[in-house]
């Protein structure tokens, strides 16, 4: 009877020992289980964020090589483009410089067609002063020109008042005479209007020396054709010639017009000359 106790208690305490074993060992199962489960989600949730970030890259590299294609194209695009700016600059650059060339040597052009064109007015001024002062003087002077005693000439702006000497002095001598006097006071009717020109008074002579007492005081033709053209000079001052505008030039026998080997020639030799020049 004491055995039998014994041994039901100890069938009771495997039983027990039995019956929490397995508790124990179901909640570590499901513990696993759970466990497992939510690996499995979260492996699953870690698969689909891999898909969606690997779709992701997959785009975005797409999209890098669509830009760099596009950079790059851009870039060749831009380099043709600096190539051909530059090409055009180079082309403009060298237009210009031949440009400013040109313009220079046009203006150079012009300011040397301004200067003729005021030199060619002044001088058609000039010359329409001297053509006017010619008509005045023939008129005035037809008279002694008809009668072979003067000679007027004109030529681009240089007018000539040729006299024979026999007008103005007696035979041997320098000092204007009366006759001589009232010829170059209707010169200097024409002469007073003119301010711009230069009145030159050339004295000229034959190639016949001087001798007996004339040449006392005149040893040569030199001294005669001299002292002639002084007087002029000085009489057209005293009625009232600017005399800045006058000067007296001996050429004595060395400037003849005529031969003078006939009496004829000689006449024409022995004369004075009035001239109107441009000033200098």
């Amino acid at each position: 009877m004491g055995k039998k106790p014994m041994s039901l208690l100890a069938v009771g305490m495997i039983l027990a020992l039995a019956s929490g074993g397995c508790t124990v060992m179901g909640s570590t199962y499901a513990k696993k289980v759970g466990e497992a489960e939510g690996l499995a989600r979260e492996l699953a949730a870690l698969q689909q964020k891999y898909k969606d970030l690997s779709a992701e890259n997959a785009a975005l590299n797409a999209q890098v090589a669509s830009l760099t294609e596009d950079r790059d194209r851009l870039a060749a695009d831009n380099l043709n483009l600096e190539n051909v700016l530059q090409a055009k600059s180079d082309t403009l650059t060298g237009t210009i410089l031949e440009l400013r060339q040109k313009i220079a040597v046009l203006e150079t052009e012009n300011r040397r067609l301004r200067l003729e064109i005021a030199d060619l007015q002044k001088s058609r001024e000039e010359t329409q002063k001297a053509s006017k002062t010619y008509e005045d003087l023939m008129e005035k002077m037809k008279g002694e020109i008809a009668e072979g005693q003067m000679t007027i000439s004109e030529l681009k702006g240089k007018l000539t008042v040729n006299m024979v000497d026999a007008i103005l002095f007696d035979s041997g001598k320098a000092e204007v005479k009366t006759g001589g006097q009232a010829i170059l006071q209707k010169i200097v009717s024409i002469l007073a209007d003119v301010k711009d020109k230069s009145i030159r008074i050339e004295g000229h002579t034959d190639n016949v020396p001087i001798v007996g007492m004339l040449a006392k005081k005149y040893p040569t033709n030199w001294e005669l054709s001299a002292a002639r053209a002084l007087n002029v000079a000085r009489y057209l001052q005293e009625q009232g010639i600017d005399p800045a505008n006058l000067s007296a030039v001996a050429y004595g026998e060395y400037k003849p017009v005529a031969a003078n080997d006939a009496p004829e020639g000689r006449a024409k030799n022995r004369r004075i000359e009035i001239i109107l020049a441009p000033k200098e």
